[in-house]
């Protein structure tokens, strides 16, 4: 009877009741939320990153589940709110998360021995638009609010040249992401794009345009690379277990370098997991400026179309 009664019980409760599998088992895998590709899909967003994080499994025996956020808040709300243990954000994105006590930096690719990108304003070469001057009375595509190449880095060139984002500019496109700022100017519905050069290069790479199509408006100084967070709430023994994990894969026996992997599935070199934090001062001191109350303003302006 005892043994029929045991039985009934365990069809009916789950088994992560009586006991939790540990974390990063195959059973409970560490929870990884990423921003969005520029224009890629959610599955294509998810496909970029997993050979990295299969080469993890394979190198550490951590197991992972990948997902995508809406949006880079959608990110930051994921990993303040306790849905997530890892994501991957812009520079922008990571220092709200940072600020708010609940990310703390994991690893930052790096390439050609650098971990720097850069933000750039992109205009038709046979257009109107060749400095940041020329773009007083113009209308602007910029991504997301929370992108750090696509609008917080841009916008505050802007300010840098005495151009005043709402007042100064004919009309705000605010399209979401790189790819669609980019088509935006290509279809003719803005006169300059906001987006990082790697986005670009990606672009002519892929054939979507021609490199003598565009010219270069302005390009940023260096931004640190898009970083690996992770959650503060993680155990100590944890995060130096990510922390390990990262810094060993690219040289791990039988990981090919076709499985590093960073942003937009781009080919990396590894990861960099003593990166400092101090790094991303530039972009804390570019989310001071370029701060709420100038997005609400470049939101209404942007609505008013």
């Amino acid at each position: 009877m005892l043994r029929l009664l045991a039985l009934c019980l365990a069809l009916f409760v789950p088994t992560g009741a009586w006991s939790a599998a540990p974390l990063g088992s195959a059973q409970n895998p560490l929870r990884v939320v990423l921003i969005p590709a520029d224009g890629g899909t959610e599955d294509g967003t998810r496909a970029d990153f997993q050979p990295v994080f299969n080469a993890l499994t394979r190198t550490s025996g951590l197991h992972f589940t990948l997902r995508v956020g809406q949006s880079y808040n959608a990110v930051v709300e994921a990993m303040c709110n306790g849905g997530a243990e890892v994501a991957f954000f812009g520079p922008v994105a990571y220092v709200q998360a940072r600020k708010r006590g609940c990310a703390e930096l994991l690893a930052v690719s790096v390439e050609n021995g650098r971990s720097t990108y850069y933000a750039g304003i992109f205009a038709r070469a046979k257009g109107p638009v060749r400095r940041l001057s020329d773009l007083k009375g113009r209308r602007v595509a910029f991504g997301d609010l929370n992108s750090a190449s696509s609008f917080v880095a841009p916008v505050a060139m802007l300010l840098d040249a005495r151009i005043d984002p709402v007042r100064d500019l004919g009309a705000v496109r605010l399209t979401g992401s790189h790819a669609n700022s980019l088509a935006a100017l290509m279809q003719g519905q803005a006169d300059a794009a906001a987006l990082s050069f790697d986005s670009f290069e990606k672009a002519v790479n892929q054939g979507v345009v021609s490199g003598r199509e565009l010219s270069v408006v302005a390009r940023s100084a260096p931004i640190p690379n898009p970083p690996l967070g992770m959650s503060t709430r993680l155990p100590p023994a944890m995060k130096a277990r990510l922390r390990r994990a990262f810094a060993t894969v690219a040289k791990a026996p039988g990981v090919t370098p076709d499985m590093i992997r960073g942003y937009g599935g781009k080919r990396v070199d590894g990861y960099d997991t003593a990166y400092s934090e101090r790094n991303y001062a530039a972009a804390a001191a570019m989310l001071a400026r370029v701060d709420d109350p100038l997005k609400a303003a470049m939101l209404k302006k942007a609505a008013a179309r």
